[in-house]
């Protein structure tokens, strides 16, 4: 009797479902983000350039092909401090071009992105605190104009 107990309970564990095969989403490796967010952050400096030089159409244009790295860097579970830094640079200079083009509200969300992610971000540090304060003074700038 003992035997048949046996031979059920193998037989009814082989007639369960497969196993099922969950896909994930594989985060970019180490080399390639760091490698995105040297891209990001060379092509924040043209955008910069471009803007002091008051070339702000082709600034717009390199703002907008940089979302497509701040968004690959962001998909990350836990993005280096590198990755991070070039997103928040890239989101503020997005942020000075809406505020320029009276855009306030905007502008303002594009900052708040920024104020949020230096306020969780851990350990804080000079640096953070540093862009945290930038985002602040952002978005009271935007606020005078929206008031």
């Amino acid at each position: 009797m003992r035997l048949l107990a046996i031979a059920a309970v193998a037989l009814l564990a082989g007639c369960g479902p497969a196993p099922v095969e969950t896909s994930r989403v594989d985060a970019p490796s180490e080399d390639a983000d760091r490698r995105s967010a040297d891209e990001l952050a060379a092509l924040n400096r043209q955008v910069e350039s471009l803007v002091q030089s008051g070339k702000s159409d082709a600034a717009a244009a390199l703002l907008t092909k940089g979302e497509s790295l701040a968004n690959r860097l962001l998909a990350a579970p836990r993005p280096t401090i590198e990755a991070v830094e070039a997103i928040s640079d890239h989101d503020d200079l997005y942020g000075r071009m809406l505020l320029a083009n009276g855009n306030y509200g905007w502008a303002r969300l594009m900052f708040q992105k920024n104020l949020v992610r230096w306020k969780v971000w851990k350990p804080q540090t000079a640096e953070t605190e540093r862009r945290r304060q930038l985002a602040q003074s952002a978005i009271a700038e935007c606020d005078r104009h929206l008031e």
